[in-house]
Order: C-alpha cells, then sequence, then structure tokens
C-alpha cells in the first residue's frame, strides 16, 4: 500500500519548465467556491472570503501566487505549510484547514472563517487589557505554542496578527494562523543559539512595566531566560501562578503522541489494521507532520522505533512512565510483535481519530477487508487480511461476535463503521494526543495542568 491524494487522482504529467507544490493534481477551486471580498494581505498571500456552491458555507481562501514562489525552496515552504496545518488542525485553538487546490497560477488553501479580524485589531481597538484579560490570551497562545511543540512543530512567527478571533463575541475562541513561517523540529546548533541570546536585554523600567505585577515580570524573566536548561517548559508556563488558578497543580500534562498510543492500545486487532490502511492511503501533506514525527523518534535513523527511543522520546518530555507502562504502549502499537515500530505501524497508533469521520476513509478501509466485494467481512477474509499483517494468535471469532451485532457471523458496513466510531470520544472536535515530545516536541492535548 502505498501514500496517494486524498482526490485519488494519479500525479499530473510535470515538465521541467514548470513547477507544481502539491504531489498530485486537485480540482478546480473555482467550481467548488465563489471568491469574494478580499480579508487580508500577507507577504506571500492574499486571503479571500469564499463559499462553497454545493452548501452555501464561507471559508477563507489563502492564494499564494506562483509568480512569488522564485526558487525550489519556496515550493518546499508552502508544501510544508498545508502539511503543518493538517497535522496541527484539530486543536480548538489553531485555524482549520478545509482543502487544498493548485492550478498553473496559485495555490489555494480553503480553511475555516475567523470573522472576529485579528488579535492586534482589537487590542488596538481595547486600548489596554486588565492583566487577568491578558493572562488569558496568553494561556491560549501558550497552550498552542505547547501543541506545535509537542507534534514536533516550531511556529517562528508569534505575533499578534498571526491570531485571530473565531466571532466578533467578546468571548471569541482565539486561534493561530500563518504557518507559513513554521518549520518541523530540527536541532540548532550552540553556536546560532549563545550568538541570539547574547543580544537579549531585558528592561522593566520604562512603561507600562513600572505598574505590572512582579508575578508577571517573574514568569517573563523565566520564558526570557538566557540558559535554555533554566528556561521553564509551555506546561511550566501554563501552571504559573500569573496564569494558572491558585489551586492549579504543578503537573505536566500528557503529550500528543502519548495520547494517542493509549487510544490506539484498547482497540481491538481489526481496528488496528483499518487505521493501518487508512494511514496509508492519506495524502503527503495530511501524514507529512506525522512522517517528521516518527524521523524524529528514530534517532538512529533504522526506519525503525525501538524501545529505548519511545522511552527517551516520552523522557523528553517529562513523562514519568514505568518503563512497564512504555512497554505496554509499545506493545499495543506493534501489531506485527516484531519489538520495534514501523512507519506503517508510527503512523496508525498516531494518527489522529478524525480522520475516522470521514466516510470515504471508512469505506476504503472495510473494502480492503472484504476481498470479495461481497458486503460483509467474513472470518476467512480477516484470517488473509491478518496473514498480510504479519498477525498471528489473533482471536478472530472473539473479534467478529464483538462487532456482529446481528449475530449472522460476519461484519457488514453498518457494522463496521459502528466499530470504528465507537469510543472515539467526540473525535474531530477536541484534540486527542498526549505524550511525546522531541526537544518539547511531541505533548499535549487536553489544555490544562492535570
Amino acid at each position: 500500500m502505498t501514500s496517494k491524494s486524498s482526490s485519488g487522482s494519479a500525479p499530473p504529467p510535470r515538465d521541467s519548465k514548470r513547477k507544481w507544490v502539491l504531489p498530485y493534481q486537485t480540482k478546480n477551486l473555482r467550481d467548488l467556491y465563489t471568491l469574494g471580498r478580499k480579508l487580508g494581505q500577507g507577504q506571500f498571500g492574499i486571503t479571500f472570503l469564499c463559499t462553497e456552491k454545493s452548501t452555501g458555507n464561507k471559508y477563507a481562501c489563502k492564494s499564494i501566487p506562483k509568480r512569488k514562489l522564485l526558487y525550489a525552496e519556496d515550493y518546499d515552504d508552502v508544501l510544508r505549510e498545508i502539511q503543518i496545518m493538517h497535522h496541527l488542525s484539530e486543536h480548538p485553538n489553531v485555524v482549520r484547514i478545509r482543502g487544498t487546490y493548485e492550478d498553473i497560477v496559485a495555490v489555494y488553501l480553503v480553511m475555516e472563517l475567523c470573522e472576529g479580524g485579528e488579535l492586534f485589531d482589537r487590542i488596538v481597538k481595547k486600548g489596554h487589557y486588565s492583566e487577568r484579560e491578558a493572562a488569558k490570551l496568553i494561556k491560549t497562545i501558550v497552550e498552542v505554542v505547547q501543541t506545535c511543540h509537542s507534534l514536533g512543530v516550531m511556529h517562528r512567527d508569534l505575533k499578534p496578527e498571526n491570531f485571530l478571533f473565531h466571532s466578533v463575541d467578546e468571548d471569541a475562541a482565539l486561534k493561530a494562523t500563518d504557518f507559513g513561517l513554521s518549520v518541523f523540529y530540527r536541532p540548532e546548533t550552540e553556536k546560532g543559539i549563545f550568538r541570539e541570546i547574547l543580544q537579549g536585554k531585558l528592561d522593566f523600567h520604562s512603561d507600562p512595566w513600572p505598574v505590572i505585577s512582579e508575578s508577571a515580570k517573574e514568569l517573563i524573566r523565566k520564558m526570557l531566560d538566557r540558559n535554555p536548561k533554566k528556561r521553564p517548559k509551555a506546561h511550566e508556563v501554563l501552571c504559573h501562578p500569573w496564569i494558572a488558578d491558585d489551586n492549579a497543580p504543578d503537573k505536566p500534562i500528557d503529550s500528543a503522541v502519548l495520547s494517542r498510543l493509549k487510544k490506539f492500545s484498547a482497540m481491538n486487532k481489526l481496528k488496528k489494521m483499518a487505521l493501518r490502511v487508512i494511514a496509508e492511503k492519506l495524502s503527503e501533506e495530511e501524514i507529512g507532520g506525522l512522517k517528521e514525527l516518527f524521523k524524529m523518534l528514530d534517532t538512529d535513523n533504522s526506519g525503525t522505533i525501538t524501545f529505548d527511543e519511545l522511552k527517551e522520546g516520552l523522557k523528553r518530555v517529562g513523562s514519568e512512565l514505568m518503563e512497564s507502562e512504555i512497554k505496554d504502549l509499545m506493545d499495543a502499537a506493534d501489531i506485527d510483535n516484531s519489538g520495534t515500530l514501523d512507519y506503517g505501524e508510527f503512523l496508525a497508533a498516531t494518527l489522529h481519530l478524525n480522520k475516522l469521520e470521514r466516510e470515504e476513509n471508512l469505506l476504503s478501509a472495510f473494502s480492503f477487508f472484504d476481498k470479495d466485494g461481497s458486503g460483509y467481512i467474513t472470518i476467512d477474509e480477516l484470517q488473509q487480511a491478518c496473514n498480510e499483517f504479519g498477525l498471528s494468535e489473533v482471536h478472530l471469532d472473539e473479534i467478529i461476535n464483538e462487532i456482529d451485532q446481528d449475530n449472522d457471523g460476519q461484519i457488514d458496513y453498518g457494522e463496521f463503521a459502528a466499530m470504528m466510531r465507537k469510543g472515539n470520544g467526540g473525535i474531530g472536535r477536541r484534540t486527542m494526543r498526549s505524550q511525546l515530545n522531541v526537544g518539547d516536541a511531541l505533548g499535549l492535548t487536553n489544555n490544562e495542568c492535570t
């Protein structure tokens, strides 16, 4: 099984003179959407209001003209932005990407519409925020940073202009946007770090700092500590008294990969196999973030993640799991019992479960198991799938009995879909990530200190 585009189209012919961002041909944006007024403009793209023709739903469409993409690296940057948006888009405080389109003129990112405007504009309109109001905003921003880090992403352009309010309401959700400068985590050299931080100078004497609370200034001093080893992690910032409730316990929350591994470990073998089928059929931009995450954990570049590599990844985010607990998670994700996690197993175990809500993904997975196209998965077909995945000692009778609601000894599509959606806890409306971070790069889901 190989990865391909979500539309299922074969890659279009590419000649040496024409450059393309996406590895596959897309539908024409204007066949599906009507572009409206301009919403904003950045260095590389213009964002328009757009309306989906089939539903009337309104979205934002970022158009990136190809004439501004001068080098091959520029094309790579746009693809990376798309991958990172897919990687983060289930987080409630990140603008969600809906689809990507490309023609000879431009690349188009269709995203959820945030009608409340920029945080920058609201700051200017209000004139000032109280410290308590500011703390709430900073809490949201740091939560987004923690999620980025937990999934191996550095935003690199955090500023009020890049946070949008979902609506004009005073209590509207704040959402991060514009990941054009974002990158997947890579170590920086010590020399580069020293060069940057030697220029740092804190000034708490000029306005407005003399009237700002000592608690706020203490937090800022810690966040800007020149020694990165003394600098607080994102979860520690969230638990600081200036941001957190007085009774918030000082304990890091589970990080992204760990949370997903926990969910995966509770699934039956059929659901695990189905997730792998779905994962390997997703488009490059949808799973590109997980591919980068896999490479971060696979520190010896062997193509597999060992127990020690998983343990070290968890340790880097302050995980306090015992080795036996990590071993249980490892065993649950190691579908073929090889003792390591290959790329396909990692994808299946860490794929965000909102992918299960897509009917086309469920149908594709069901078709994989329904070898003869009868509309039913039989015990013989399950055995054949287990053989393909290298599984042994699987209790097929138990799996079928668990899923077979009408007791006819086989699984129809309705029973299969119900099994796949069962226990997902509202997937797609909130994040389900947890605990694995690489250099602060793998670890968050519920935005609270628990």
